[in-house]
């Protein structure tokens, strides 16, 4: 049996894109409806994805904008990181690019493993943001892109197997990679 891997991932956005409603539906399987901001919550939660066991540490992060001061905690030992932005607000949209930006500045790298996520997916009548232009920002980063409803708990789950085949994948691992002896 392969040994347990240890990942920490920081879920970052703009303010009120959902980032603790995906976190928590993903670690408690509940939406959590009314609103209190985070300053930062950690989460802890053991899986098994392709029969790999896992320890996800979660960096649930206060909202960000693009003058927010990054805090070394969403740098220091992180594997990879789940990009929030919102359907219903371009102003998130525009933001995610920024903290972006900010990541690689300080993280020093041209790639790092990223999902983006662009929630409320669910509140059709109030979208701005395009699902094209998600998956457009997403190619151009080269980074996985899913659209959620944390309400619907649609994706919660996909999401964050996705953000780990990303840090597997930078970490030179795939599934696919078989040993053949010659």
């Amino acid at each position: 049996m392969a040994p347990l891997k240890f990942r920490k991932i920081a879920v970052l956005g703009y303010r009120s894109v959902g980032k603790s409603s995906l976190t928590i539906q993903f670690v408690e399987g509940q939406f959590i409806d009314c609103y209190d901001p985070t300053i930062e919550n950690t989460f802890n939660k053991a899986v098994n994805f392709g029969g790999q066991d896992f320890h996800l540490q979660l960096v649930d992060t206060a909202g960000q904008d693009e003058y927010s001061m990054f805090s070394r905690s969403h740098t220091m030992d992180v594997h990879g990181y789940v990009l929030v932005y919102s359907v219903t607000s371009m102003k998130s949209f525009e933001v995610i690019k920024a903290i972006r930006g900010k990541l690689l500045d300080m993280v020093g790298k041209v790639q790092i493993p990223t999902v983006l996520v662009a929630n409320k997916r669910d509140l059709t009548t109030e979208r701005v943001v395009k699902t094209e232009e998600g998956k457009k920002l997403a190619d151009s980063w080269g980074a996985a892109f899913l659209e959620s409803s944390a309400k619907q708990n649609d994706t919660a789950v996909e999401i964050f197997k996705m953000i780990i085949q990303e840090i597997e994948k930078a970490d030179g691992y795939t599934q696919d990679k078989k040993c053949h002896m010659m």
